[in-house]
């Protein structure tokens, strides 16, 4: 197989030489283009104070070398062959958010709704009256939509129930005091695969106080997914939104629909998207 593969490479190789310094060029690029997504990927989390840390730990590292201060830089050089193990325990959640966005890449995309376009619409119709209800209720709400990234890990926190989507059992799991409202609601396609689930908590240090659990599971679960979070808030009717880290607030029925419609069906019906009439505010 090897030596088949071998020969393969061999007989193009004639038709893939190029110029020492364009080679180089393209080297150069794809490492820049690498490191500013990693800058994207760790910017405004815990992951930036630590690299500033390791920064800084190599620094003295180098200076103590420079320095002749032997003892310094000998415990500095000893521990830094226990830091790439430090580093993976470290930086575990950006290196799952980073294996995700691969893995989210069009290689391995998956369509987020399957059915045509009168269902798409009858679900987002149905997810929207009910949220406009529950926000005029002041009835809290915690409503996931999967995108590509599967939610399995999450729904078996929860009761799974596998229902048909409608507007009066969405508003009905969220009733107060009933078994399933404390928790988020799972949708995959045109169906509610669980309720009562728990998310994980966003860890961004620096998200307002004044935002109360749901909106801190909400921005967790967009952090480590693709998934869509609809908030209610319980005490001010207050509808938001959370997607891919960041927190979309003061939403009404119709930002909410061209939301949904922008993300699931957009690519088939254009539709105009402008982010400035939105009344934003990001943690």
């Amino acid at each position: 197989m090897w030596a088949w593969l071998s020969n393969i490479i061999s007989y193009l190789e004639p038709y893939f030489q190029f110029p020492d310094i364009l080679l180089h060029a393209v080297d150069v690029a794809i490492v820049a283009y690498v490191l500013y997504k990693l800058m994207l990927l760790i910017r405004e989390t815990r992951a930036e104070q630590v690299l500033k840390g390791l920064a800084t730990l190599l620094f003295v590292t180098w200076l103590s070398d420079i320095l002749k201060l032997n003892t310094i830089f000998m415990i500095l050089r000893n521990t830094a062959q226990l830091g790439v193990i430090a580093l993976l325990i470290v930086f575990q959640p950006e290196l799952r958010r980073a294996l995700e966005q691969i893995g989210r890449g069009k290689i391995f995309e998956k369509v987020a709704f399957s059915q045509n376009d009168e269902n798409i619409s009858a679900v987002i119709n149905d997810i929207v009256e009910a949220v406009q209800n529950l926000a005029s209720e002041q009835i809290g709400a915690l409503i996931v939509i999967e995108g590509k990234t599967g939610l399995n890990d999450v729904v078996e926190t929860g009761t799974r129930l596998d229902a048909h989507l409608t507007r009066e059992l969405l508003e009905n799991i969220f009733v107060p005091n009933t078994p399933l409202h404390d928790g988020a609601v799972i949708i995959r396609e045109t169906r509610i695969i669980a309720a009562g689930c728990f998310l994980p908590l966003t860890e961004n240090p620096n998200l307002s106080k004044q935002l109360g659990t749901r909106h801190r599971a909400a921005l967790g679960i967009s952090e480590v997914s693709d998934a869509l979070a609809i908030i209610v808030s319980e005490e001010t009717g207050v509808i938001s939104l959370a997607n891919d880290g960041k927190l979309t607030r003061y939403l009404d029925g119709k930002g909410l629909k061209d939301i949904l419609e922008k993300v699931y069906i957009g690519d088939k019906e254009p539709k105009p998207f402008n982010l400035i009439k939105w009344r934003s505010k990001d943690g």
